[in-house]
């Protein structure tokens, strides 16, 4: 049995069993190219997603300007320039806002001054007044 395994063993065979490799004059050669097909493969794939995402990104802009969005890092920068700008020249805190109803009805203001001149007058000129 172990002479007809090993008349018929083939090259192949006998690399598996253990026996000499042949060794390939080019083989070194063979691998560069092979890794240098690699690398080609692998910048296309990259070249292609870039230019996909960058296609992204326009329909993405596109969108933003149609409904008024603006991206996250625009927000933080706009708002960050606008605490700079208020604290510029300023060495306090950045003052608060005026709350609503200080200052905007002028027309309460008047009769509030009318009614106060009023109260101060005497009675009979109240009484005109009033009526």
């Amino acid at each position: 049995f172990a002479l007809v395994l090993s008349l018929g063993a083939t090259k192949d065979m006998g690399k598996m069993l253990g026996g000499d490799e042949e060794k390939d004059p080019d083989a070194a050669k063979k691998e560069e190219e092979r890794q240098e097909a690699l690398r080609q493969q692998e910048e296309e794939r990259k070249a292609k997603y870039a230019k996909m995402e960058a296609e992204r990104e326009v329909m993405r802009q596109g969108i933003r300007d149609k409904y008024g969005i603006k991206k996250k890092e625009e927000k933080e920068a706009e708002a960050q320039a606008a605490l700079e700008a208020n604290a510029e020249g300023s060495l306090t805190r950045p003052k608060k806002a005026i709350p609503p109803g200080c200052g905007d009805e002028e027309e309460e203001e008047e009769e509030s001054i009318l009614d106060t001149v009023i109260k101060y007058l005497p009675g009979p000129l109240q009484d005109m007044f009033k009526k």
